[in-house]
């Protein structure tokens, strides 16, 4: 999982800065530049959000080793494409409940008309991160940040 040698060399200088630190979790702002780096890789973003997010030096260790090191097999966990199928159509019933929950409260915005925007959820927990994963990459679903999903326009 090589990534862009410019990421690279920015993940390296900035954990030589946080290892400067006497308590790395003080270094705010180069966090906050590992997160920015991070998100430009292909690793999973609950990992790096859970890593940044606690202030694991030693999980970023891991994740920049994880970098450098190129996959040399195919992904062993992914899924087939039956599984995504039942996954994403479990999404979609979810997020319809979702939404018409929503719609039927009663307690609205006096200044809305009452038409639903563009809603995200926590995906089922039937199936593993992978099987997300795999639909955010097949471009079925959009990863918004803290675990949540919605459906693309595709």
């Amino acid at each position: 999982m090589t990534s862009a040698p410019k990421t690279m060399t920015g993940l390296n200088e900035l954990m030589t800065a946080i290892r400067g630190f006497d308590d790395p979790r003080r270094a705010a702002g180069e966090w906050k530049q590992v997160y920015r780096l991070l998100q430009k890789t292909e690793l999973p973003p609950t990992r790096v959000t859970h890593v940044v997010g606690m202030r694991d030096v030693a999980g970023l260790a891991e994740l920049i080793d994880q970098l450098r090191t190129p996959a040399s097999a195919a992904p062993t966990d992914v899924p087939d494409k039956e599984t995504c199928r039942k996954a994403l159509k479990t999404f979609r019933k979810r997020l319809s409940l979702t939404i018409l929950d929503e719609e039927s409260k009663l307690g609205r915005g006096p200044l809305s008309k009452g038409a639903a925007s563009g809603a995200a959820i926590v995906p089922p927990n039937e199936w593993p991160e992978s099987v997300w994963q795999e639909l955010v990459r097949q471009g079925k679903l959009r990863y918004i940040g803290h675990g949540l999903y919605e459906l693309t326009n595709k």
